[in-house]
């Protein structure tokens, strides 16, 4: 099977380089490699430079990662697809292991692994849609099967992931869990936007050590009473 890789990009001049180059030493390379800029005014073009023979590079205005990954998905055209962050340092097998689990579980639309947050380990889980129900334990990083995917809310500016596979458990899909940590998460301290995706263990964390300020803090918990109305939680 054909493997596209989407990565949304937005101000990330300085961790592209690094992901690209985790993403180009895997083991199980990818059949095709989609960089869609969000309207970033950094250094994101001149970083990219070296990897245009290798890449497909779209240029958009601003519009929020969900419009970006959108867009990639429909420039792509891999019977799988990942949406592979700018942030996220990958281990060599990583592409190879989802892949074999897709392979070897028929019924999954897409597969998922362990990865490390910063310095913190974030341990998976094998899929439960009750579990989902209470709490996002996947990352966005995750091998989909293009006919199952339906596509990110464009509308929210949190939590798409979560509500991404939400969407998919309830129309009768499961994702299948690869009990391995496959990629690293960066975390970069002088970003305090760096994630809209937050494990359950940054909850327990007294919110000024991950440097959000009180408004930042509301429109985060605002987002997440979205996806509890949306999905009846």
């Amino acid at each position: 099977m054909k493997i596209s890789v989407i990565i949304p990009t937005y101000q990330h001049a300085t961790t592209l380089p690094r992901a690209l180059d985790s993403l180009f030493a895997q083991t199980r390379r990818p059949n095709e490699v989609i960089v869609v800029d969000d309207g970033s005014t950094d250094t994101t073009v001149d970083v990219l430079a070296p990897y245009r023979d290798r890449i497909d590079y779209f240029f958009q205005k601003n519009q929020g990662a969900p419009v970006a990954r959108n867009h990639g998905f429909e420039k792509s055209s891999g019977e799988l697809v990942i949406f592979w962050d700018a942030d996220v340092i990958a281990k060599p097998m990583m592409l190879k292991r989802l892949e074999d689990a897709l392979k070897e579980n028929h019924k999954a639309a897409w597969a998922y692994s362990s990865f490390w947050w910063g310095r913190r380990l974030f341990q998976g889980r094998p899929f439960s849609a009750e579990a989902l129900r209470s709490q996002n334990y996947i990352h966005t990083t995750a091998l989909i099967r293009r006919d199952d995917f339906p596509g990110f809310d464009e509308s929210l500016k949190r939590f798409q992931d979560w509500d991404l596979w939400l969407t998919m458990s309830e129309q009768g899909k499961v994702g299948v869990f690869v009990d391995e940590a496959l990629y690293h998460v960066l975390v970069e301290s002088d970003r305090p936007s760096y994630s809209r995706w937050l494990p359950k263990f940054v909850y327990r964390l007294p919110w000024q050590l991950i440097g959000w300020s009180p408004q930042a803090i509301r429109k985060h918990k605002a987002a997440h009473d979205v996806i509890v109305q949306k999905h009846h939680l």
